[in-house]
C-alpha cells in the first residue's frame, strides 16, 4: 500500500488538473513545444529560401537521430535530477573500439591499421560492453559514492574521449575494414531512402514511451526525481534505478557511436564533441525540469525537430558557425521561458 501511495505521488506534479478533466502538465507542455516548432518553422519558411520543400522537410526529421537516441537516456536521468555528460566521449570511445577491435591483425608497418582482428559482430558487442562500462563507472560515483553527477559524468567524458585519443593517436582509424562494417551505418529499409539508423531511432522512441509511461519502471523514476526520500521510504531501491539508468543511457550512446562508425567508416577520436550539450538543450526545450520529477521523451523529440529547424534555417541564410551557435542559444532561452511562463499562467 506505502509503494502504491508513493508511486501516485510521483505523478501528482506531471497530472496537476486531471481531476478536473484538464489534460497533465507534461502533455500541456510537449502539446505547448508542438505549438513552438509550427511557429518556428513558419517563420523559417519566410526567411529561408526553398525551406518549405519536401526534401529539406524529410532532413529535418532525420537529420538529429543521433541526438534523439542521446536524448532518450538523458530525459529518464534529467527526471530523476541526475545528469550524464559523458555521452559524448561514449561515441567516440564506442566508435574507435568497433574499428580496432575489427581492424585485421598485422596487416601493415602503420600502426593505425593494425587492429585485434574480431568478427564484427564480436567486435561490437565488445565495444557496447566497454561502453556500459563507463556507464557502470558514473552509477558507481553518484550513487554509492554520492559524487555530484555532473561533476563525474564530466570526467568520465573526457576519460573516455582520452582513451579514444590514445587508440588512434589523436588521428583516426579507417583502414583495414571489412566490408561488413559499413553496412549497418548505410543499410536502408527495402527500397526507401530510410535508413536502419531511423528505424532504429523510432523503435527506440516508442520503447521509451512505454517505460515511461505504462510501467512501475517508469512511475519509479518520476517518484526518485519528484521526492527521493518518499522514493526510499516506499522501497525504491534508488542506486539499483539509478545505475540501471547510468548503463542504459551509455548503452545509448554506445548504440549511435556505432552506427556513426559504420556510417562513416572510421573512428575518430573526436567524433561527437559537444553532443552531450545537444541532447542536454533538446531535452530542455522538450520541457524536462533540470530540478526533476517532470519530463517527456516525447517533448525531447519535439526539442530535437525545434533544433533542427533552427540549425537547419541558419544554415539556410549562410550564417557563419558562431552565428548559428548564439541563434541556437537565443532560441533555447526564449523557449525555456516560455515554457516557464505557460505553466505559471496555467497554474495561476
Amino acid at each position: 500500500m506505502e509503494m502504491q501511495a508513493a508511486l501516485k505521488t510521483a505523478s501528482v506534479g506531471n497530472s496537476d488538473g486531471l481531476a478536473k478533466g484538464k489534460m497533465s502538465n507534461d502533455s500541456f507542455i510537449t502539446l505547448f513545444m508542438v505549438c513552438v516548432l509550427a511557429g518556428v518553422f513558419l517563420l523559417a519558411c519566410v526567411v529561408v529560401p526553398n525551406f518549405w520543400l519536401a526534401q529539406n522537410i524529410l532532413n529535418l526529421a532525420t537529420n538529429y537521430w543521433y541526438v534523439i537516441i542521446l536524448g532518450i537516456g538523458v530525459t529518464f536521468l534529467l527526471v530523476t535530477g541526475n545528469f550524464d555528460m559523458s555521452v559524448g566521449g561514449v561515441i567516440a570511445l564506442t566508435g574507435v573500439l568497433s574499428v580496432w577491435f575489427v581492424q585485421g591483425a598485422n596487416v601493415s608497418r602503420n600502426e593505425l591499421a593494425n587492429g585485434l582482428g574480431l568478427p564484427y559482430g564480436v567486435a561490437v558487442a565488445f565495444a557496447l560492453l566497454c561502453a556500459m562500462g563507463v556507464g557502470a563507472v558514473n552509477a558507481y560515483f553518484i550513487a554509492k559514492l554520492k559524487v555530484p553527477s555532473i561533476i563525474i559524468t564530466l570526467g568520465t567524458m573526457m576519460l573516455a574521449r582520452g582513451v579514444a585519443q590514445i587508440i588512434t593517436q589523436g588521428a583516426q582509424r579507417n583502414t583495414s575494414l571489412p566490408d561488413v562494417f559499413g553496412v549497418l551505418g548505410n543499410a536502408t529499409v527495402g527500397a526507401s531512402p530510410i535508413k536502419i539508423s531511423l528505424l532504429l531511432t523510432l523503435l527506440l522512441i516508442v520503447l521509451a514511451v512505454v517505460v515511461e509511461r505504462k510501467t512501475v519502471f517508469g512511475r519509479r523514476t518520476y517518484l526518485i526525481g519528484a521526492n527521493i526520500t518518499a522514493a526510499k521510504l516506499s522501497g525504491v531501491k534508488v542506486g539499483r534505478h539509478l545505475a540501471t539508468l547510468y548503463i542504459a543511457s551509455a548503452l545509448l550512446a554506445g548504440i549511435t557511436g556505432i552506427l556513426l562508425a559504420s556510417e562513416y567508416k572510421a573512428g575518430v577520436s573526436n567524433r561527437a564533441t559537444g553532443y552531450e550539450f545537444d541532447a542536454l538543450v533538446i531535452v530542455l526545450l522538450g520541457g524536462t525540469s533540470i530540478a526533476g520529477g517532470f519530463g517527456s521523451v516525447l517533448g525531447t523529440v519535439v526539442g530535437a525537430l525545434i533544433l533542427s529547424v533552427v540549425t537547419s534555417s541558419a544554415t539556410g541564410l549562410l550564417l557563419s558557425p558562431d552565428w548559428q551557435f548564439l541563434m541556437k542559444g537565443v532560441v533555447t532561452f526564449l523557449a525555456i521561458l516560455a515554457q516557464r511562463y505557460a505553466l505559471d499562467k496555467r497554474k495561476g
